[in-house]
């Protein structure tokens, strides 16, 4: 598929070319105008360019857009990357900062709401711009070279605060950063005697996964303990190029979470999301937090019932590997901190018993005394 979408979309790139991330992000589709050289927009999809609102960038690696089914707007993966009307609408309970990252934000770039860790953005850069982002207010403006100068003031307060033991890099992406930047921070970071546990959160591999090159993966290695979450949205997304991104991180001894947002008409079925789940663990991915959509402005189009998460959540156990459940999650607005939310399968007590409800709905009695 992407082959014949090169072939066909980009006739003077060689193989080579299209293998090369600097490439693919100098040819991502940035605008209307672009994406209408292969894609035809729907009715919906022009109007997410024309009404006006919120300022969110677009940009599409040709990667990401070959995956795409071009002759359907409701194509899954279409629907997270190109605008759409229903953007510009503001619904009750919506905020450009739903997490209240802003109020925790002690110095430039970190996020300190729990006390031992904190969140370090890097960078304000991505290869791809979800439009669901939680940061959607402050991603896309920044330039692709970041400064290490930038850095300095979070890398100061991380180095001053004793508490801090696990540092998760994020941004926009940080692995579109050079190899060169990528080290630089981690050496500095691995230098602090408190901090345990470094970890990269990305969407690179799925979108970009030529930007896993085995010189990256051999600086990565040096660094352990070093995990790397991996955002996914749909099956689709698991073709020969990401398997094999995956592949040669966890060959290198990093462990690989996979991070999903629950999506309507994305992947809020319990047959999208087992097959998602199951083909993440077939890439060596352990599927980590399934998270219920954040409230920012113009996103009610993507938002289901949390009462649907936990159905897909009690559709998962007994019917797939332990492995491939992931941990249904809220973000508490105003920065309260990740609460689970899965199903709860305690349907009371008599006596001492306890009355558990299995995956095929039947009730059992474990013995509990109080």
């Amino acid at each position: 598929m992407t082959t014949l979408f090169r072939k066909r979309y980009f006739p003077q790139a060689t193989a080579a070319q299209w293998r090369d991330w600097h490439w693919q992000l100098s040819n991502a589709f940035r605008s209307q105008g672009q994406l209408e050289r292969v894609v035809t927009l729907s009715e919906g999809e022009k109007a997410g360019f024309t009404s006006g609102g919120r300022a969110f960038p677009l940009s599409i690696t040709p990667h990401y857009l070959s995956l795409m089914d071009l002759s359907n707007p409701e194509d899954p993966l279409r629907r997270t990357m190109i605008p759409r009307a229903e953007e510009h609408l503001h619904s009750a309970g919506e905020r450009s900062d739903p997490l209240g990252e802003e109020a925790h934000t002690p110095v430039p770039r970190i996020v300190h709401t729990y006390p031992s860790k904190v969140l370090f953005l890097v960078t304000d850069f991505c290869a791809t711009y979800c439009r669901y982002c939680t940061r959607a207010r402050s991603v896309g403006s920044g330039a692709w070279k970041t400064s290490p100068a930038e850095w300095e003031p979070a890398l100061q307060y991380i180095e001053a605060h004793e508490e801090i033991r696990d540092v998760l890099i994020s941004g926009g992406d940080p692995l579109t950063l050079a190899d060169e930047r990528i080290e630089m921070l981690l050496a500095r970071l691995h230098a602090i005697p408190h901090v345990k546990l470094l970890r990269i959160g990305s969407k690179i591999p799925a979108v970009l996964p030529q930007r896993i090159t085995p010189a990256l993966v051999r600086m990565l290695k040096r660094y352990h303990p070093l995990y790397i979450s991996i955002h996914f949205t749909h099956p689709n997304e698991l073709c020969p190029d990401v398997r094999t991104a995956c592949q040669r991180l966890v060959n290198a001894g990093i462990p690989l979470g996979g991070q999903m947002v629950l999506l309507k008409g994305v992947n809020d079925s319990s047959e999208t999301m087992r097959a998602l789940c199951e083909g993440l663990l077939e890439c060596r991915v352990k599927p980590y937090y399934l998270h219920q959509c954040d409230p920012i402005i113009g996103s009610a189009h993507f938002k289901t019932s949390v009462k649907a998460g936990q159905d897909i959540i009690r559709s998962l156990h007994g019917h797939t590997t332990g492995y491939a459940v992931p941990m249904y999650m809220i973000d508490a607005p105003g920065g309260g901190g990740k609460v689970p939310v899965g199903p709860d399968y305690i349907e009371g007590r008599e006596g001492d018993d306890l009355l558990l409800r299995n995956y095929r709905g039947d009730i059992y009695r474990y013995h509990d005394p109080l």
